[in-house]
């Protein structure tokens, strides 16, 4: 994997690195910008923080650490390498605070097990574990509230994972192009 930085997005989805079309792959249904896509996840952002932040709460009134935060902004670009390392080639990491997005993109294709495996993985790894061990140990508030944070940050991600379970069939593989995800059967395109 080589990793790239591209500094801020731009907006133009034709200026992001993507995989050449495949004839006949189906594009993902899923939000048609960036813009309507920051405003579904920061929806369901909102809808699991809520429910993480009741849990935190229930297990213990002394749940939310202040420093969580802090922390939590130290994590988001960890967030986007763990994302990268699930890429073979090449990949690209931009950012576009206005809409509260950083995300990774590459032009490889891939099978939906790993797309599955590289849209969770950062979300397991600050967000679940942590989140996992305060409920083991309620006297470890920092993790509850560092993962209640990471794991609300995952709603695009998550719209990921429920798009390639919800619409690629066994054996697909997907790819990125432009702003949106496809998939394609490869037996059909060899």
């Amino acid at each position: 994997m080589t990793f790239h930085y591209n500094g801020k997005y731009n907006g133009d989805p034709k200026s992001l690195p993507g995989h050449e079309p495949v004839p006949n792959a189906v594009r993902f249904r899923e939000p048609e910008n960036s813009r309507t896509l920051g405003l579904v996840a920061n929806g369901i952002a909102l809808v699991l923080f809520l429910v993480f932040a009741a849990v935190g709460i229930w297990r213990s009134r002394y749940f939310w650490n202040g420093w969580a935060l802090l922390l939590y902004l130290a994590i988001l670009v960890p967030h986007e390498f763990l994302h990268a390392i699930c890429f073979k080639e090449d990949v690209y990491m931009y950012q576009n605070l206005k809409q509260g997005m950083l995300f990774v993109i590459g032009p490889e294709s891939m099978s939906k097990g790993r797309f599955i495996f590289m849209s969770l993985l950062p979300n397991i790894v600050f967000g679940l574990v942590p989140y996992g061990i305060y409920l083991i140990c309620p006297q470890l508030n920092l993790l509850g509230s560092l993962g209640c944070l990471a794991l609300v940050s995952g709603a695009g991600d998550y719209l990921n994972v429920f798009n390639a379970l919800t619409q690629m069939p066994k054996g697909s593989r997907t790819y990125l192009y432009e702003f949106h995800s496809w998939w394609y059967l490869p037996e059909e395109h060899e």
